[in-house]
């Protein structure tokens, strides 16, 4: 539910813009909000999953998902919705690191593996299918049910994890909260984000954008600080002293701050330009569902196997690579001459990359932190694409109402996806420069 609400409203923004009244910074806000609290509080949620039961906290979230998710979908205005969004952030804060925690607690170490690229899979099919369903949910029937449909599966996923999940927890874990930190998070990546987006409207000179800015960075020097004097951080600094812990985070940095940078651009760019429906716009991501459902579980046992540093410099060169080739979309252009090829592409190098960049976090830490290790991959991939969705339109000089105006979003659109190809390339060269043990299972020790 999670890695799927992060994709599915993307297609429905045009629709949302239109019945809300939104510019493009309310469009951002839309993505952002949400990820705004679910990069925030994710390293939250991990630590009280270690400390109090990951099921319990795995459960609680998915209930609160559930209850943001309504009223997303029953929202009357662009603020209400808005600050629902926020709320189902806190929602997936709480569910999502618990559940890879649960599996590395639960699975031998033989079966991790094929577990973990499972997940990875689902996950990565989740973010690509999102478009597709959110557009056939938006033409056939409504925006807001891409929003109401989270309750059925909620539900069975509470029952499901009540009846059958076992509760595990870190046994040397205290039950202190990091609340300092976690406040700061918060502030941190709100202020920075607030004036990132509201800066090409307001000006970048306004005293809003600069006091938003300045309180943005100090929480964000405050937050280091803090988690480095801590007794119970929610971010132990220590995990990265493990060169491949540090080395796969900043290519989770890069790649999946491309991923939602691009999204993001992409699915305004096929209906505001070349004129397809929401529909086609969500059917144009399929391929990339199918090459992720084949390629995650045989590339996560890859990994195992030869170790991750040749999958994480391929598959980010070869995303990358298809980002490149999406600057030719425009308007006129054909699926099978400009779409497609560029998708296929992408596809691959996704598929290459995913389950081998979860699998090497979880091995290079102690089994006893999987949560906080989790909580700490997931939040750098959200943070990554929050910092993308809002600093790319302002990069190539998208703001108010460029997305209405056909010429000037696809001249817009087509810088951001160039950067958006350089920030994967990035990630392929960390991958390369970073990961040089031959193995994922020695990573544990460092």
């Amino acid at each position: 539910m999670v890695f799927l609400d992060g994709t599915v409203v993307n297609v429905a923004l045009p629709t949302i813009g239109r019945d809300l009244g939104a510019g493009i910074d309310g469009l951002q806000w839309t993505i952002s909000g949400y990820l705004l609290t679910l990069a925030s509080l994710i390293l939250l949620g991990g630590s009280l999953g270690d400390r109090f039961g990951r099921r319990r906290v795995f459960v609680i979230g998915v209930v609160w998902f559930a209850t943001a998710s309504l009223i997303c979908g029953l929202a009357p205005n662009l603020p209400t919705l808005i600050g629902a969004r926020v709320l189902q952030g806190v929602g997936g804060a709480l569910l999502t690191p618990g559940s890879l925690a649960i599996i590395q607690a639960t699975f031998v170490s033989e079966d991790r593996g094929k577990a973990i690229g499972a997940w990875s899979g689902l996950g990565g099919i989740a973010t690509a299918i999102g478009p597709l369903l959110g557009g056939y949910l938006v033409q056939a029937v409504s925006w807001r049910l891409i929003f109401l449909i989270n309750l059925p599966p909620a539900a069975l996923v509470a029952w499901v994890a009540l009846r059958h999940v076992p509760e595990s927890r870190d046994p040397e874990a205290s039950g202190e909260i990091d609340v300092p930190g976690a406040l700061l998070a918060v502030v941190g990546l709100g202020g920075t984000t607030f004036a990132l987006i509201e800066a090409p409207t307001e000006g970048f000179a306004s005293p809003r954008i600069l006091l938003a800015t300045a309180l943005g960075l100090v929480a964000l020097v405050g937050f280091a600080i803090v988690e480095g004097r801590a007794r119970q951080p929610m971010l132990p600094l220590s995990l990265f002293a493990s060169r491949p812990f540090t080395g796969t985070n900043l290519v989770t940095f890069t790649v999946y701050g491309a991923l939602g940078g691009m999204l993001f651009l992409l699915v305004l760019q096929l209906q505001q330009v070349v004129g397809y429906s929401p529909v086609q716009a969500g059917l144009t991501t399929l391929p990339i569902t199918v090459l992720l459902l084949v390629m995650s579980p045989p590339a996560g046992q890859l990994a195992q196997r030869i170790g991750p540093r040749i999958p994480l410099t391929v598959g980010p060169l070869l995303a990358a690579a298809g980002m490149a080739l999406m600057a030719r979309i425009g308007r006129g252009s054909s699926y099978l001459v400009d779409v497609l090829p560029a998708v296929l592409v992408f596809g691959i190098g996704l598929g290459l990359t995913v389950a081998p960049l979860t699998a090497t976090v979880m091995a290079s830490v102690e089994e006893r932190h999987a949560g906080v290790a989790s909580a700490v991959n997931n939040a750098v991939a959200r943070a990554a694409s929050l910092v993308a969705v809002a600093l790319l339109p302002v990069l190539a000089g998208l703001s108010g109402d460029a997305y209405l105006d056909p010429n000037v979003f696809t001249a817009g659109y087509r810088v951001g996806v160039l950067l958006a190809a350089g920030l994967a390339a990035a990630g392929g060269v960390i991958g390369w420069v970073t990961l040089r043990d031959p193995k994922v299972g020695r990573y544990s020790s460092g």
